[in-house]
């Protein structure tokens, strides 16, 4: 069983995708990650918000797996230390698949919002999105490193 990271956008720079091909590729085990990207509604002119919110967040739902726990990434949501994420993390994955969501520019839709189970905040800034990717796979790489020993997270030390 594998962890699912969905985000929405397809055209990252090469050094997001560099980074979180890194950190994924030091998961292994039931802490692997996938990652499923979402194409971004297209923002024109006078779009309406609201649409386009719908659109990608239709897009999302469909991605993520009917039995998954869904944790969103938002600045709204519980703010972590690494150690209470180790612990959600094993919480989040006695449930079950779990899958991570990460919207776009506009945020997530109102439905994403009431799918999900639990919802992170990395920071209370406003973060890139494609950034979120990158640390949301280093954070999930230092909790499975916590759990499993290795030496990798020094906080506290």
């Amino acid at each position: 069983m594998a962890m699912r990271l969905v985000a929405v956008g397809t055209r990252v720079p090469a050094w997001v995708t560099a980074g979180y091909d890194d950190y994924a590729r030091r998961l292994t085990g039931p802490y692997r990650l996938q990652l499923t990207e979402i194409a971004a509604a297209h923002h024109a002119k006078g779009t309406d918000r609201n649409r386009l919110l719908r659109e990608e967040g239709a897009r999302i739902l469909d991605a993520i797996p009917g039995e998954a726990f869904v944790v969103t990434l938002d600045v709204r949501g519980r703010m972590r230390t690494s150690e209470t994420l180790v612990q959600d993390l094993e919480t989040w994955m006695r449930h079950g698949r779990l899958t991570f969501v990460i919207g776009g520019a506009e945020g997530l839709s109102a439905g994403c919002q009431e799918r999900a189970d639990d919802s992170w905040s990395l920071s209370p800034l406003t973060l890139p999105h494609a950034l979120v990717r990158v640390l949301v796979a280093e954070q999930l790489y230092r909790a499975f490193a916590m759990l499993t020993d290795k030496p990798y997270h020094r906080g506290g030390e």
